[in-house]
């Protein structure tokens, strides 16, 4: 019975526990990383730009009249201007992903060209030795 308990225990932790952790953890270091300038959403669903930070709160502007709050830092659900980045830093990752892997096919490509070609050539050589 005690093996069975601990099973559990652990099958607990590693499926429920360890992932919120690693979520806190994450949502921390992101509102411990915004900077003044940056477009945040704040859990209410307030979209706004930072415009300073002291420890434990952060004055945003929002709307067209530039409207100021001040909110804690834990009322911050996304910064959406890191998530621009890190999506822009993705595409960039993946196009020249996809740029190497072309040039590499391409190097292939010529060097089967080379390949066929002293295939050729050595099917020449052969065929001037039967002639001959």
């Amino acid at each position: 019975m005690l093996p069975m308990m601990l099973l559990m225990v652990a099958i607990f932790y590693f499926m429920l526990i360890r992932p919120q952790r690693k979520k806190e953890k994450a949502a921390k270091e992101m509102r411990e990383a915004v900077e003044i300038g940056d477009e945040i959403l704040t859990i209410g669903g307030i979209l706004g730009r930072v415009a300073s930070i002291r420890d434990d709160s952060v004055l945003i502007e929002s709307g067209s009249a530039n409207t100021k709050l001040r909110i804690t830092k834990t009322a911050i659900q996304t910064n959406v201007s890191a998530t621009e980045r890190l999506r822009e830093r993705h595409a960039e990752a993946a196009k020249a992903a996809a740029e190497e892997k072309e040039r590499k096919k391409a190097q292939k490509g010529k060097g089967d060209d080379a390949a066929l070609s002293s295939a050729a050539e050595r099917e020449k050589e052969l065929e001037k030795k039967l002639g001959q």
